[in-house]
């Protein structure tokens, strides 16, 4: 198992994951791209560059996906025009903002030497991320365990029943790789603040 992330020369963070967890995690980030793709607010890539700055024709309801109703949450709860306006006008830009941070990590992973496919179990994989890209990666490691959480029901206080989840029980592994993930995060910040 990885050490973290480890403060790099010159700033930055470093970090030397192994295949499997490098590839563990280009899956994660994969799936988010996918989930924050796959709906009508993902920005169209064929636009005109100055339609796209002037096209406001986000959606205005909540997102009913309840990974997605999480990484959007409603800004003005009491207010259901206000709300859908401010949607309207920024959840596009933020899904791609999302979804470019999930590809860097990704782009980055392979640029580092994961295979497109893994088939050795001996592969490690060093990562050296810059500041620019290191919060990249924080603000995408966030978009994932939030994913996680969502989808396993996770909410404060409730570790003992995490602890006491049977290993058989094919949540107590999603559970785990979301506490590797927070692994990930905590070692990162600290080697940003270093």
């Amino acid at each position: 198992m990885t050490a973290g992330f480890e403060r790099a020369k010159g700033g930055g963070a470093v970090i030397s994951l192994s295949g499997f967890e490098a590839d563990l995690l280009r899956s994660l980030e994969s799936q988010l791209v996918e989930l924050l793709r796959n709906e009508v607010a993902a920005p169209r890539d064929d636009a005109d560059p100055l339609e796209a700055l002037l096209d406001f024709s986000g959606p205005t309801t909540e997102p009913e996906d309840p990974v997605l109703a999480r990484l959007f949450p409603t800004a003005y709860p009491e207010d259901e025009e206000a709300a859908g306006e401010f949607r309207r006008f920024t959840e596009g830009s933020l899904r791609d903002s999302k979804a470019r941070n999930a590809a860097l990590v990704i782009d980055q992973l392979e640029e580092s030497g994961l295979p497109p496919l893994l088939e050795e179990d001996d592969t490690w994989v060093d990562v050296e991320l810059d500041a620019g890209s290191a919060h990249a990666w924080l603000r995408s490691l966030t978009d994932v365990r939030l994913a996680l959480a969502t989808r396993l029901g996770i909410e404060d206080g409730d570790e003992d029943y995490w602890e006491q989840l049977d290993d058989e029980d094919p949540r107590s592994h999603v559970h785990d790789i979301y506490e590797w993930l927070g692994f990930l995060q905590e070692t990162l910040v600290r080697a940003l603040g270093g």
